[in-house]
């Protein structure tokens, strides 16, 4: 019998154990926490017949007592892959996945979707499973949403889920970088804006773990509107790649099959397939999200009438500009996925304004100017909050916004004062969009849209 060591028990690190177990290995979860919660955790895990050791860091230490029988180590995506007890592992010859690698060797006979980007690839994994789903296909949606990859592998190999004619697989960079046999069918390439660098340490090197999925794809979906991605327009060699476009710029390119005509309509080459007003999603990035969803739903052997359809009555996804209808005739949006600037700065061009936007949270490196910028444009007042709003504050004042500025330690006491100031200066708009990551006060951005959306309903009732 095998022994794998999976490292952590959050959800990804619950399913690779779980699905290991399944496989006949012998599993040990090392935990460096040791609170309430992992300790239920462990118990049901334990429950299982997986041993789980709490109290144990990612030190070479806590493995020195397995390394005579240790296997494999399969770590989540939130672990660097160039963790240095991760290297020491490597150098005494053991074997290091991540959990998309692991699930990977389960799932590998059905047809792959893998979605990645910087921005934009959770709406078009929302989406895209949308209109799979919408055609008859079954076609589940796993990685940074839905299922953890491992949890759907899981499914597939006990027979409790379908079995998928589709897998729709969002995939960060942390997942690409620790899964580089992961070789979809199709793969999709959203936007690619400088993010993470605090651990890819460079723009280049995020691009090019990125890019990595594309060339392993059959097909290769890209965003031609996109500066970055578009610059690699002549570098692809024999990959089959399929441009996208919201202008007809690069029609005339044998490899650029979809775009958005004059009049409004979604074109394939030539070939007029629906009017382009189908998804009410607003903005143009959603545009572009579209016209990505269309080639891989055309890919799969969808008929453009199914499409359409199905993007007629797409609800929008969680988080993303989600509307939470109006208070007191201010248009409110929840945008708490938006965890960086180039994010921020979409959700700003794209809510009527003038705007009273509330951001915070924990700060990432990233290019500012352009969503300062937005601000001066669009932003009648800025409502910050959590650890990096003095941060914020200070990049906000030297960049000559004129309107109002005010800090607050929480959402708690950010949405009240931001109510206010919307009633006063008559916005149009109240906008979550944060521009930062969520982990200084919740377990993710969904906890802190959740919390946003019970004080707007909370502001209802007053």
């Amino acid at each position: 019998m095998t022994l794998s060591v999976v490292i952590g028990l959050g959800r990804s690190g619950i399913g690779a154990a779980r699905l290991l177990k399944a496989q006949g290995s012998e599993v040990v979860v090392l935990e460096k926490a040791e609170n309430d919660a992992c300790r239920r955790k462990s118990a049901d895990l334990r429950g299982q017949g997986i041993d789980v050791q709490l109290g144990h860091p990612l030190e070479i230490a806590s493995f020195e007592p397995l390394l005579n029988e240790l296997d494999q180590v399969v770590i989540s995506p939130g672990i660097s892959w160039t963790h240095p007890t991760l290297e020491a592992l490597r150098t005494r010859g053991v074997a290091v996945k991540g959990e998309m690698a692991l699930a990977w060797e389960t799932l590998k006979q059905r047809p792959w979707i893998g979605i990645t980007g910087t921005n934009g690839k959770t709406t078009v994994t929302h989406l895209l499973h949308h209109v799979l789903s919408h055609g008859g296909l079954e076609a589940p949606m796993a990685g940074n949403v839905g299922y953890s990859a491992a949890e759907l592998a899981l499914g597939c190999l006990e027979a409790s889920c379908p079995l998928p004619d589709w897998i729709v697989m969002e995939m960060s960079s942390y997942q690409i970088e620790a899964a580089t046999e992961v070789a979809p069918r199709i793969g999709i390439w959203t936007t690619l804006t400088p993010d993470h660098l605090e651990r890819h340490g460079s723009l280049d090197a995020y691009r090019a773990i990125k890019r990595g999925l594309l060339e392993r794809s059959q097909l290769a979906i890209l965003n031609g509107d996109d500066p970055e991605i578009s610059r690699t327009r002549c570098s692809w060699g024999q990959t089959r790649v399929n441009w996208v476009s919201t202008s007809l710029a690069y029609s005339d390119s044998a490899s650029a099959r979809m775009s958005v005509s004059d009049d409004g309509w979604v074109c394939e080459g030539e070939r007029r397939l629906f009017c382009a007003d189908a998804l009410a999603m607003p903005g143009e990035h959603n545009q572009q999200n579209m016209l990505l969803v269309t080639a891989a739903a055309l890919e799969a052997g969808l008929a453009p009438e199914t499409i359409e359809s199905a993007l007629r009555c797409f609800d929008g996804v969680p988080h993303r500009l989600e509307s939470l209808g109006n208070v007191q005739g201010i248009a409110v949006f929840n945008d708490s996925k938006a965890t960086n600037y180039d994010a921020a700065a979409v959700g700003l061009q794209s809510v009527p304004n003038p705007v009273v936007l509330l951001a915070g949270g924990q700060t990432k490196q990233g290019d500012a100017q352009p969503w300062l910028q937005l601000l001066k444009e669009r932003s009648s007042a800025v409502v910050l909050f959590g650890a990096g709003a003095q941060e914020l504050r200070g990049l906000i004042e030297a960049s000559a916004f004129h309107g109002a500025v005010t800090t607050h330690r929480s959402l708690d006491d950010a949405v009240p004062h931001a109510l206010e100031l919307a009633q006063q200066q008559k916005a149009a708009s109240l906008l979550l969009s944060p521009a930062c990551a969520s982990f200084d006060q919740y377990t993710d951005f969904e906890a802190r849209g959740n919390h946003f959306r019970e004080l707007i309903e909370a502001s209802r009732s007053n």
